[in-house]
């Protein structure tokens, strides 16, 4: 989390996806209540991870030369960063990448084209979640 206007913490997403106007619409959507940190693909996404670790992932599926899948496999083996929540945001609804998405633990899955509302939505739910999970015996 960073520091917010007047001090309040903010969480930080990191939104992965190769379409520039995706991430632009991204971070219109959500920049009024979080820090959003943009790349266009899965390598540039764990260079960044290497240095900071936000508190939420939006991960495009669709990208070369790494997909959401490899990205997210890699993302899953790195040391201290395994059980960061991923909501894949993608165009790609076929069941096997559904199911392998769930293997990787994703914590939700939004189909493009988004809703900004829907959006916002899904990501509240998904820190609900987390929280949960933390404050349970």
């Amino acid at each position: 989390m960073s520091q917010g206007q007047g001090g309040n913490t903010r969480e930080c997403i990191l939104a992965v996806d190769d379409t520039a106007i995706v991430l632009t619409r991204i971070s219109d959507a959500l920049k009024n209540d979080f820090e959003v940190i943009t790349v266009n693909s899965g390598v540039r996404a764990l260079k960044c991870l290497k240095e900071r670790k936000p508190d939420l992932i939006l991960l495009d599926i669709q990208m070369s030369p790494m997909d959401g899948i490899k990205t997210l496999q890699e993302i899953r083996a790195m040391k201290d960063m395994e059980d960061i929540p991923v909501i894949m945001l993608t165009g790609v609804e076929d069941k096997e990448t559904v199911m392998e998405s769930a293997k990787l633990g994703v914590c939700d899955y939004i189909l493009k084209p988004f809703s900004s509302t829907e959006l916002l939505k899904r990501i509240r739910r998904a820190f609900q979640l987390e929280s949960q999970k933390h404050t349970e015996p």
